[in-house]
């Protein structure tokens, strides 16, 4: 075969695989395809230099790695704002309308998957990349490769990120679980958990085989000349990506309610897992002018659908033990399948909602589960009891560590420090993202680690060596280096970042920041009467940190000396008119709402969350709500952000 004929054959098999997985419409048999496969795949074999990069064989994986590497994205992806009624529309609505006037919204399914990111430069595929946190994701371009329905070429020549989401069809997610179970694996919980599962798989060959989908929804960095989102998504399906089975224009509250419920209508008929809607303001421009909150876009919502309900019965309730020795009741269900979720278990938060609910085991109840909201009992339906239904008491020792528990009426609680659920939990809320951000430590792998006698406390972690986790299931070398890293990158970390990573109860960042610039490591001994003197800090908070620093007054200082966290100075603010004033934010600024609260504290502010006859200032910006009219009901001195900059 020559480089010619190999190149002809390549395009005709690359017609052929787009026709039957895009276009779902096959154009050849089986048979047909699999010879000219194998033609094509010999003459890279005997000519590897001359093989294109976009030739259907590369779709088989086979790269094995290690780990993940971590890969940042040129334009942040962002989450959305969630609505869930009419009326919660209709506010969406009329706050666009507000700033930019009458528009066309552009509406197609939400589907439930992973969300992913692909670069392309000069019309090759060239990064792969999770989500994340929106900013920085996990680098699959390996993985990604593997799914049939992404383009490893387009016809742009200019950079563009083509986002969207990785989904897996529900009879295809059916036959996983099928062929998992005659392995002897345990089956995905759902569709998406099984979508994000394969993107993750370190073997590539492993994601070839689970049949995913990447549907696109929108863009990122790109340079399409198109004014309207709906016409550059229409660009971008021309490239060879799929379309969504139903999309829709629409210009007023009636036409987007239409389409949605009859999307709701087609649920259960459209192949992938559907949670919602998602409306879009089309014109590029107007994108533009409305901007963004700290988390989500201001042009685009989704609609979720409406939440689903099913009839279970409750078989047993079993008592987890939280990092402050809470105990929380979860009913453990006769497992029933709530919109593509095999639910087994809802919270039922405490004793208290027990007995008001009436819960005995052996009810029927209705459970309720609305996209990612926790599975939960609504309703005990009573009328269906036949006799043998059994109380259920409230517990007066720890199921853990069978000590007596404190009963403050809403709240039961395991007073033991050493109970291992509480030593679990304290460290998993130590090395969370928003707390000392130990990258790698997840609670898996804390259960592992006190469960294998490595750790009994916070303080271990910093006494971990190498060669107490080499050997141990899971942990290569370069995960093991990586994780020690991560714990000593921890030293050094400022103080009020420690103090609420320590999981004291009611004591947060804000707490944690007015407490660290007011005693520094001497919190340790701090008193009653100087803790509430505090602006910000009640009697209950003040109590539930003298609380904790009494029983662990060794513990914290060992902390202390191990981490030698840094200590921020109470910096004197000079005379401004904000100095010890208190001051909230509202509305949507020039620049985020942490800029400016940053500005106001370093003036000596005191920035709070809501309105009271305390307050001093509310500053707003645009859609100031609820926040601006308790200012004024109250007569609290407003003011613009630009007043306010004058002002300083």
């Amino acid at each position: 075969m020559t480089n010619k004929q190999y190149q002809e054959k390549t395009q005709l098999l690359n017609k052929w695989a787009h026709a039957y997985y895009v276009e779902d419409n096959p154009c050849a048999t089986d048979e047909e395809y699999d010879r000219l496969y194998h033609e094509v795949l010999d003459f890279e074999t005997a000519n590897p230099s001359q093989a294109l990069a976009d030739s259907p064989t590369k779709r088989v994986g086979g790269v094995v790695r290690d780990e993940f590497s971590k890969a940042k994205h040129i334009k942040r992806m962002w989450s959305m704002e969630d609505v869930f009624t009419t009326e919660e529309v209709q506010e969406w609505l009329d706050r666009v309308v507000k700033n930019v006037g009458q528009t066309e919204y552009f509406c197609e399914p939400k589907f439930d998957g992973a969300s992913m990111n692909l670069l392309y430069e000069d019309g090759k595929l060239i990064r792969a990349i999770t989500r994340g946190d929106g900013v920085i994701g996990e680098e699959v371009t390996d993985n990604v490769r593997t799914i049939r329905s992404v383009p490893l070429s387009i016809d742009y020549q200019g950079r563009i990120e083509i986002r969207g989401e990785v989904v897996i069809r529900k009879d295809d997610f059916e036959i996983i679980n099928r062929e998992r179970l005659e392995e002897g694996e345990a089956p995905f919980a759902n569709p998406r958990n099984a979508a994000a599962g394969s993107l993750r798989q370190l073997d590539s060959s492993v994601t070839a085989k689970r049949r995913l989908v990447f549907y696109p929804w929108g863009l990122g960095e790109n340079s399409l000349p198109q004014t309207k989102l709906s016409l550059k998504m229409d660009f971008v399906y021309e490239q060879g990506f799929l379309k969504p089975p139903y999309t829709k224009a629409c210009d007023t509250i009636e036409e987007i309610e239409e389409f949605y419920h009859f999307l709701i209508s087609k649920r259960d008929e459209i192949p992938m897992m559907m949670d919602g809607m998602v409306i879009k303001v089309d014109e590029v421009s107007l994108q533009e002018d409305l901007g963004y909150t700290v988390k989500v876009p201001k042009w685009m919502c989704a609609y979720k659908f409406p939440a689903v309900e099913k009839v279970t019965k409750v078989n047993d309730i079993t008592i987890q033990v939280g990092r402050t020795g809470v105990l929380t009741p979860v009913a453990e269900v006769e497992p029933v399948d709530l919109d593509g979720a095999i639910i087994a278990r809802a919270t039922l938060h405490n004793f208290d909602e027990i007995e008001r609910k009436g819960l005995m085991i052996g009810d029927s109840v209705i459970l309720i589960r609305s996209g990612d909201v926790i599975p939960k009992i609504t309703k005990v339906l009573d009328d269906r009891r036949d006799g043998t239904e059994k109380p259920i008491s409230r517990p007066t020792e720890c199921p853990t560590c069978h000590s007596e528990v404190l009963d403050e009426g809403t709240l039961i609680k395991c007073q033991n420090l050493d109970c291992p659920d509480r030593v679990v939990n304290s460290i998993i809320h130590f090395a969370k993202k928003s707390s000392m951000n130990i990258d790698g430590l997840g609670s898996k792998i804390v259960e592992i680690l006190v469960k294998e006698g490595k750790i009994k406390d916070i303080l271990g972690l910093y006494h971990l060596k190498y060669e107490d986790l080499e050997g141990m299931e899971g942990f290569k070398q370069k995960r093991i280096q990586n994780l020690l890293d991560a714990i000593h990158a921890t030293k050094g970390v400022p103080l009020h970042r420690l103090i609420s990573a320590m999981g004291i109860e009611h004591i947060g960042e804000v707490a944690g920041k007015s407490l660290a610039l007011e005693f520094g490591l001497g919190i340790v001994d701090a008193t009653l009467e100087q803790v509430v003197a505090i602006d910000g800090i009640g009697e209950e908070m003040a109590n539930s940190l003298l609380e904790f620093m009494r029983v662990n007054h060794d513990f914290v200082l060992k902390l202390f000396d191990v981490i030698e966290p840094t200590v921020e100075e109470k910096v004197e603010a000079v005379e401004n008119p904000f100095k010890d004033k208190t001051v909230v934010l509202t509305g949507t600024m020039s620049v985020s709402r942490g800029v400016i609260k940053e500005m106001l504290e370093k003036l000596g502010a005191k920035v709070s969350g809501s309105v009271s006859k305390k307050t001093d200032y509310v500053i707003y910006g645009e859609d100031a709500g609820s926040k601006l009219a308790k200012a004024e009901k109250l007569g609290v001195a407003t003011l613009t952000e630009g007043e306010m900059r004058g002002m300083v």
